[in-house]
């Protein structure tokens, strides 16, 4: 069993380091051009059987740990819906269907449930699960919120694929540092996502509401 998750481990790290350097690569690309979709597809590719392959090896004898698992699901939720929202203009799709709301709408019960843990923590770790649990929250309750107003913001759903893709890239160069570099400290955890959030905020204030 041992070597089987030691092999699991290494699949995961060759699938996250695909993602990680297609991830920076993709934004020094100049946006919506073939090369950029065609590296944006094997970064997404990528980080979701990394992440998939993470909530298997977290559930696994002598390696369980909930707060892996729940950022594994978070990483997949980034990638599934940074690349959904992409179907969400007028010309393509009219609405948000089931399988939108869905996928945010686990992210929003995981969410509430990292935050529901941290508060019961007073641990480095209960830090991280409110901290991550908040900022589930947030996504998701924007994605219901574009979910609404996509029509009448035609920027709505860009302004949603690039946070949700900053997220997934902020997520492998976390789990780089982390588990490549052996970082684990609160600050290395907490800091790439600050740095990834200023830059999504920068983006979204230069993307003006078009109706």
């Amino acid at each position: 069993m041992e070597e089987i998750i030691k092999i699991s481990i290494y699949i995961h790290a060759f699938f996250g380091g695909i993602g990680l350097i297609t991830g920076i690569g993709n934004f020094t690309l100049k946006k919506g051009n073939s090369l950029h979709k065609k590296m944006g597809k094997i970064f997404s590719y990528s980080m979701i059987i990394s992440s998939l392959i993470s909530l298997v090896i977290a559930k696994m004898p002598n390696h369980e740990n909930l707060f892996l698992f729940l950022i594994g699901i978070f990483t997949i939720y980034l990638v599934l819906s940074g690349n959904r929202v992409l179907r969400l203009r007028s010309k393509i799709k009219k609405q948000a269907d089931y399988i939108d709301k869905s996928i945010s709408g686990i992210m929003l019960i995981t969410s509430i449930i990292m935050a529901i843990i941290g508060i019961s923590q007073k641990t480095d770790n209960g830090i991280l699960y409110i901290f991550f649990g908040a900022l589930g929250l947030f996504m998701t309750l924007k994605d219901f919120q574009t979910y609404r107003i996509f029509k009448k913001d035609k920027k709505a759903w860009l302004k949603s694929h690039i946070g949700r893709m900053v997220g997934a890239l902020i997520a492998s160069v976390t789990a780089f540092m982390v588990a490549g570099l052996h970082i684990g400290t609160l600050f290395v955890w907490i800091m790439p996502t600050i740095i990834g959030t200023v830059y999504i905020i920068y983006w979204n204030s230069t993307l003006k509401p078009v109706g």
